[in-house]
């Protein structure tokens, strides 16, 4: 049983902000999803708590712990700009690592 209520814990978070990082660096998604969680960080308590109202068509797609885990952290700004600093340290170590020609223009 999932208790809604319950604080995501610290290391789960943090294992959360990682996973999504990385899933957005696999796919190159850096700049885009910067720029969206930029734009939505001052309403990011509201999309949360939309996250819970429409878990239940959600949770069959995702799974009701996926979703729990998401709205815990889309609930706090300060979470938010955690995953915007990782997402940035990944495309900075993407772009110092890859040779001169090869460079990103959107990582420069």
């Amino acid at each position: 049983m999932f208790d809604w209520n319950r604080p995501l814990p610290q290391e789960r978070l943090e294992a959360l902000i990682e996973e999504i990082a990385q899933w957005v660096h696999r796919r190159q998604l850096h700049v885009p999803a910067i720029m969206l969680l930029e734009m939505h960080k001052p309403i990011s308590f509201f999309v949360g708590q939309g996250i819970v109202f429409s878990a239940t068509l959600l949770a069959p797609l995702f799974g009701v712990q996926k979703v729990q885990e998401l709205s815990w952290l889309l609930e706090n700004r300060d979470n938010v700009e955690q995953l915007i600093q990782r997402i940035e340290a990944l495309a900075a170590a993407s772009n110092a690592e890859a040779p001169e020609g090869e460079k990103h223009a959107s990582c420069q």
